[in-house]
């Protein structure tokens, strides 16, 4: 699993059934992988079902060589770096994963729950854990570059590597668009970001450094049509004045957004405020025993930053801690204090 460190065993889980577990966990992201530790250190059994075949969520598929400056403690992380982390985190919990399993459904059984999969895995579980982000996301296309998908035409960027010496046109106006223009701006032959507006949806302090970086900026201007004979070799822009500019396009990277969808999970009965899911403090949903964190949850005030999901899976997770074991503690104890085997090294 190429996310885990090599020194770090990769998770792994039956393919269809369970025993009981105390907790099941929707979504293997970083809000997913940190309620996975902090239920192991309660003393919750997990499993952990996500749609990908790798733990790491939207972190792990967009941008895992891209720096994080906002999580704290570390002043830059990669998201390959943080997944990894946060799964060697959990590793002595023994969570297990059902990896490139959808959760279509929950049932009620009596005080507990079965959470079903598209693979037929039935999961039992004393509480559930919702930590799916906005569901499944599909990136906004640029139709004249649907035909060159796979062949040139990509939605995120996992390895910079890979573009070392291509010339690369990226169109979007956000940070994803311009975040990966200046990581690849070392790297690749020449790197143009074209953009449909005049100004970007970016951090300002990104766009200042995009201007002052080597790469050709194009504003008010779009991609219209795509050429290559087998893989895609160049692309048209339309600019400002109506003039059209044929570049060389090795790679073509469209950072247009994404539709998000939650899928089976809108059906379950929780209770939904504009496609997310409403909880109260304790990060509970409409149904007993159901909890949602992450940017899938919704809460007045609330700020979609991974840190802040950090918090709320550890809100959750201590929540549902004391609701499986009446009489049981909500303040957890200091993890210092824990037995030297279950600190990871």
């Amino acid at each position: 699993m190429s996310t885990v460190a090599p020194e770090t065993p990769a998770p792994s889980g039956p393919e269809h059934g369970l025993a009981a577990v105390d907790l099941a966990i929707v979504g293997a992201g970083p809000t997913g992988l940190y309620g996975a530790y902090y239920a192991g250190f309660r003393g919750l059994s997990t499993a952990v079902v996500d749609a990908q075949s790798e733990p790491g969520g939207q972190v792990a598929a967009m941008y895992p060589e891209k720096p994080l400056y906002d999580i704290a403690a570390h002043p830059a992380v990669t998201g390959r770096e943080l997944i990894d982390n946060l799964v060697r985190q959990a590793a002595p919990f023994e969570p297990r994963y059902l990896l490139g399993h959808t959760a279509t459904t929950l049932e009620a059984d009596g005080t507990r729950w079965i959470l079903g999969t598209d693979h037929g895995a039935r999961i039992h579980a004393g509480a559930v854990l919702v930590a799916a982000g906005l569901g499944r996301v599909t990136p906004r296309k640029l139709p004249c570059a649907v035909a060159y998908e796979g062949r040139g035409v990509v939605y995120h960027v996992p390895r910079l590597e890979e573009h070392r010496a291509r010339d690369v046109v990226i169109t979007g106006g956000g940070d994803s668009a311009v975040d990966w223009a200046l990581a690849l701006a070392p790297i690749a032959r020449s790197v143009t970001i074209v953009h449909r507006r005049a100004s970007f949806r970016a951090h300002e302090h990104s766009v200042r450094q995009l201007y002052r970086s080597p790469v050709r900026v194009l504003t008010d201007a779009q991609v219209v049509a795509c050429y290559g004979t087998g893989r895609l070799a160049s692309v048209d822009v339309r600019t400002e004045n109506g003039g059209t500019l044929n570049l060389s396009a090795h790679t073509l990277i469209t950072a247009l957004g994404f539709v998000t969808n939650l899928g089976p999970l809108a059906g379950w009965g929780m209770e939904l405020e504009y496609r997310q899911i409403r909880v109260d403090a304790t990060m509970r949903t409409s149904l007993p025993g159901v909890y949602a964190v992450g940017d899938g949850c919704t809460y007045t005030g609330r700020v979609p930053l991974i840190s802040v999901g950090f918090g709320e899976a550890a809100t959750a997770v201590n929540h549902a801690a004391v609701a499986l074991r009446p009489g049981a503690r909500l303040a957890p104890g200091h993890s210092s204090d824990a037995h030297p085997a279950l600190v990871p090294a």
